[in-house]
């Protein structure tokens, strides 16, 4: 099992430094998602089923709903140490309009970034706080977390303001029975359960219904509820006052060895672990 060497929450998303153990579903985030190499071997990454290695010479870049996997290989009985940002769009727009097109599908050109002597310093100022200070403050996270995200921007696309648009508007534009889709699966965690539920529930064959999810949002629409379920159980998981039962029962398990299961594939660590080790961080803390 993989291990949570330090898990901080709060208005940007999540960072982590963890080492990891045990392989990772396909699964997908709706942050801005950036992996380094801290310590040990090198490692893959799987982003739409393309290979992508970690190195100490290159980053993974992962896009927002960019379906991604991670298949454990020991090397000699080590294990890799990965710093992984969990960057919220919306926090990131709100400093940069560089970074308005965060939330955008092609915001990173490419999976695999390298690098350059200036992203390893602050990658090693970040693992060094996280690794040995006992309190860091909000403000000094942020700026230590900008610093990095700006480095990679070099490796972003042009994206026009039409693209922006649409991507704006995606939603509003999808097929009205997808839309009615997602709307339930947003509004009741009980409801992205069945998939076969929610198909019937827009009057489409299941064979149909994941078709056209795939069409228009890129993703299957049981990595697509996945998403949804892991981030209800994060921010439950954070706020630290909900029992791990009522939280898998809120999300439709049933059994709570079925919920450790579920969040255990998709994180490398148990929901358990993971809020003994989770520290929210908010501009009060600064």
């Amino acid at each position: 099992m993989s291990q949570v060497i330090r898990l901080l929450h709060g208005e940007f998303g999540r960072v982590a430094l963890l080492e990891m153990d045990a392989p990772l579903v396909t699964h997908a985030h709706h942050h801005c998602h950036i992996l380094c190499k801290v310590a040990g071997p090198d490692i893959v990454f799987q982003v739409r089923g393309k290979h992508c290695p970690l190195t100490s010479d290159n980053a993974v870049l992962i896009n927002a709903w960019e379906e991604h996997s991670y298949l454990h290989l020991p090397v000699n009985g080590e294990s890799p140490i990965l710093l992984a940002l969990y960057l919220e769009p919306k926090w990131l727009a709100s400093f940069s309009k560089r970074f308005l097109a965060s939330s955008h599908p092609r915001f990173f050109s490419s999976n695999l970034s390298g690098m350059g002597t200036m992203q390893k310093q602050i990658l090693e100022k970040i693992s060094m706080e996280l690794w040995w200070s006992d309190q860091i403050t909000h403000d000094h996270l942020e700026s230590l977390l900008l610093d990095l995200t700006s480095t990679f921007m070099g490796d972003i696309g042009c994206i026009s303001q039409g693209d922006l648009r649409a991507a704006g508007n995606a939603l509003a534009f999808m097929d009205p029975r997808i839309r009615k889709a997602i709307h339930l699966m947003r509004t009741s965690p009980q409801a992205f359960s069945d998939i076969s539920t929610i198909a019937q529930s827009v009057d489409l064959s299941r064979s149909h219904f994941f078709d056209l999810f795939r069409r228009c949002t890129g993703l299957s629409p049981i990595v697509f509820a996945n998403v949804l379920k892991m981030e209800f159980a994060f921010d439950a998981l954070a706020n630290n006052e909900e029992s791990l039962i009522h939280i898998g029962d809120e999300l439709g398990f049933s059994a709570p060895s079925h919920f450790t299961r579920f969040f255990k594939q998709h994180q490398g660590v148990a929901p358990s672990l993971y809020r003994l080790q989770v520290e929210k961080t908010s501009k009060l803390d600064s």
